[in-house]
This record gives C-alpha cells, sequence and structure tokens, in this order.
C-alpha cells in the first residue's frame, strides 16, 4: 500500500512539474543595432505583448544587440529565437551554419515592391551633388554586417565610379556605428557623405514611406532639408524575418500567423516593428536571398 501511495505521489509530482514547465514558455527576441537602445525596446514592446496575450507565452526576453553582429552570433548560437534581419546579415549566418536559422516572411512596401534601397547622403550646405565631388573624401557606412550599408555599396558602386574600388576612389572609409548615428555622423561632419537605407518609395521630406531616414525624421531628430541625396543602389532584396530552425513546428507556424495578420489587427504595432509604412508580409525562402549570400562569399574571397 505505501508503495502505491508513494508511486502515485511521484506521478502527480512529475504531472504538475511537466505541467509547470509546458506553461513557463519563453520567447526570445533579437533586435539588430543601428538605433539607440531604449527607442527599439519601446518599439518592440507591443510585439512582446501579442507573444504574451496571444500565444501565451509567460516571457518574452527582448535583446537589442550594439550592432548587427550581436543578433547574428545569438542566432548562431541558438540563443534567440527570432529576429528580423538584413539580406547580408542572413548570409553570414547561412554561410556560417545553412541549418541555424529560417527565412519565413518579408516585408511588401507601399508600391507592393519587396525591396528597398542603400542611400548615400551628404549635407545639404557641402556642396556635394554627385559621386564625382566625393572623389578623394570621406564615406562613411553603417556596418560590416548591414546590407545596404555596406555590401550593396562596396558591391555596385565601382559601377558607377567608373570601375574604381572604393578604396581606391575615397579619400577613407570607415563605419559610423549603425545607420541612426552614421546619419548623425555625416551631419557632424565626420563624414562627407554615407550609405543608409530607405524605400525609395514616397516623399524625400518625410525620409521616403520607410527605413532609417523615416524613423529620424519621425523621431524629430533629422529634417530631410539638411541632407541631399547622392546616389541610390539598385533594388535589394527586403531584408527576412527568420526563426531558430530548431523551435518546435507548432510555435513556428503561430508565430508567422501573428505576424502575418499584425497589419489588420495591429497596425501601429506593425508600423513600429517595421520602422514605417508597409503593405505588409509575403512568403520568402531562402532562394530570394541567393543573390546576396552569393555577393556576400565573393566579397569574403576577395
Amino acid at each position: 500500500m505505501f508503495k502505491k501511495v508513494l508511486f502515485a505521489a511521484v506521478a502527480l509530482g512529475a504531472l504538475v512539474a511537466g505541467s509547470a514547465q509546458a506553461a513557463d514558455k519563453e520567447f526570445r527576441i533579437g533586435i539588430l543595432g543601428g538605433e539607440n537602445e531604449a527607442d527599439r525596446l519601446r518599439n518592440f514592446q507591443c510585439l512582446a505583448d501579442h507573444l504574451k496575450n496571444d500565444l501565451g507565452y509567460t516571457k518574452v526576453s527582448m535583446f537589442p544587440a550594439a550592432d548587427y553582429d550581436g543578433v547574428i552570433q545569438g542566432l548562431l548560437g541558438g540563443t534567440l529565437d527570432y529576429a528580423e534581419l538584413g539580406a547580408s546579415g542572413y548570409a553570414k549566418i547561412y554561410l556560417e551554419n545553412a541549418n541555424a536559422v529560417e527565412p519565413i516572411l518579408t516585408t511588401v512596401q507601399t508600391d507592393g515592391s519587396t525591396g528597398y534601397y542603400s542611400i548615400m547622403v551628404a549635407r545639404a550646405d557641402s556642396g556635394i551633388k554627385t559621386l564625382a565631388d566625393l572623389k578623394g573624401k570621406k564615406l562613411g557606412f553603417a556596418d560590416p554586417d548591414s546590407t545596404s550599408g555596406y555590401l550593396i555599396p562596396s558591391v555596385t558602386l565601382p559601377a558607377d565610379l567608373g570601375g574604381v574600388p572604393v578604396k581606391d576612389y575615397f579619400g577613407s572609409t570607415g563605419f559610423g556605428g549603425g545607420h541612426e548615428n552614421l546619419v548623425l555622423e555625416v551631419l557632424k561632419g565626420t563624414f562627407d557623405a554615407g550609405t543608409t537605407f530607405g524605400s525609395g518609395v514616397g516623399e524625400w521630406k518625410d525620409g521616403y514611406t520607410s527605413g532609417n531616414l523615416t524613423k529620424m525624421v519621425e523621431k524629430g531628430i533629422l529634417d530631410m532639408d539638411d541632407l541631399t541625396e547622392v546616389w541610390k543602389s539598385p533594388l535589394i532584396p527586403n531584408g527576412p524575418i527568420v526563426v531558430r530552425t530548431s523551435l518546435d513546428a507548432a510555435e513556428k507556424d503561430a508565430f508567422k500567423t501573428l505576424l502575418t495578420g499584425l497589419p489588420q489587427s495591429d497596425p501601429t504595432c506593425f508600423s513600429a516593428i517595421q520602422g514605417g509604412d508597409f503593405k505588409g508580409y509575403v512568403d520568402v525562402k531562402h532562394e530570394f536571398y541567393q543573390p546576396i549570400v552569393d555577393a556576400r562569399k565573393a566579397q569574403i574571397g576577395s
């Protein structure tokens, strides 16, 4: 009799512990650098609330990395469940571990496109209007792992520089510590020009409809009259929303459904986490980013 009671108690204890473990669900969000930490946490708080209220997570942890690589390493190490990456950041992960993350969605611009642009800006009062005006001057990039802020300019600029490599055309190059800070450094005169990103859709005075310039205008830290556009890249694939490949399949599906419905269920939150005005999301797979993976691989090998 004692053994039966003891077995029942142990079984009940295991059941209770198992139920508690199942209920204690955590979701870990990686947030790219490039904007000050307080703004990033504030923008993503609404998503954390949805994950708790709609999907039943008891804890949602947000990790606003100081730079792009912080999120990349978190995804490679399996310590993050989700992040929104630039195409180059995704390429870096894929080239190191093709099975670490899975792209599930990307954004659609207001004009229906699934791309955006690298935009080179200079101070409006600098006298710099064209790339020719920048020969021998200082060019700033946003981040080594940024698609628009480094990879695409470094790959595509030479064609517009008469075939001259970036390192030979400009007097010097450097990094601004993320997109927002890069623009501020251009305004301060640290760089004569710098590369950031935007949708290329909408009005210049608004910083276009989405992207870093838009967010800076909305926060009141940038007046577009203080900048001029010197160069714009070819269209870049919008970056992927990725999830940890080893995440439970049911959790992946539920999270994807939550995000896909967000533009209708909570457009304010959708705009906050995306940093501007978009139509919504569309399904995406690795093949969409293969050209960027190839470009990054070629750059590493050069």
